[in-house]
């Protein structure tokens, strides 16, 4: 990252009136550059190769790749990155995911200006902003029994309305191996038939709608 007096901010959101919102938010605030912006995954990580700012807020849901996705692309590259998640989407899943990934923080957009600054310079200065309900969410996230990948893949697969065989076909196993993981997610879950797992993946953030 480069030296510099002002704090330089790499702005990636889907969203047009998103990212003009936050741009002209951080060119009025003193100490703070807005440095870029970016549309997509695959243009965040571009953006952050070329750009290297200090800070990057990084929205989930993108076009091509996923927040999640550009964020473990570039700490991959550059360890240091200081990315927050900035989104709407507050599921216990898209909280642990992010943070796993390697986010310094995580806010939602409904946050004030105040609060959006505060991340920017507490994590700028090398620490992590996470708010107490976001925290709240990853601790009861954390202490939930883990579904398993394939565990996932097949909820997933319940999620979109396929039945045991068509899963079973998509995913190379036999439809007594989808039963059994649909039984262990079941159980996982704390839910007892393939609706409420569905619901349940939804709300966690597990699987989209």
């Amino acid at each position: 990252m480069t030296l510099s007096s002002n704090i330089r901010v790499l702005v990636v959101d889907d969203h047009p009136i998103v990212r003009t919102g936050l741009t002209t938010m951080l060119d009025s605030e003193p100490g703070l550059e807005p440095l870029g912006e970016a549309k997509t995954g695959i243009e965040a990580i571009a953006q952050f190769q070329t750009l290297q700012p200090d800070i990057t807020l990084m929205d989930l849901r993108l076009p091509e790749l996923s927040g999640v996705e550009a964020i473990t692309a570039i700490l991959k590259e550059f360890p240091d990155a200081r990315i927050i998640i900035l989104t709407t989407y507050d599921s216990d899943e898209d909280i642990y995911r992010g943070l796993k990934a390697g986010a310094r923080g995580y806010l939602l957009k409904d946050a004030d200006r105040g609060e959006l600054l505060d991340a920017i310079r507490s994590v700028y200065a090398g620490k992590k902003h996470i708010p107490a309900t976001v925290g709240a969410k990853l601790v009861e996230r954390m202490n939930a029994p883990q579904l398993s990948e394939r565990e996932i893949d097949v909820l997933k697969m319940l999620a979109k309305g396929k039945n045991n065989q068509l899963i079973g076909t998509a995913l190379g196993i036999t439809e007594g191996t989808v039963k059994f993981h649909v039984n262990n997610i079941l159980s996982k879950l704390g839910v007892s038939d393939r609706t409420q797992a569905v619901i349940t993946a939804f709300q966690r953030g597990i699987a989209s709608p």
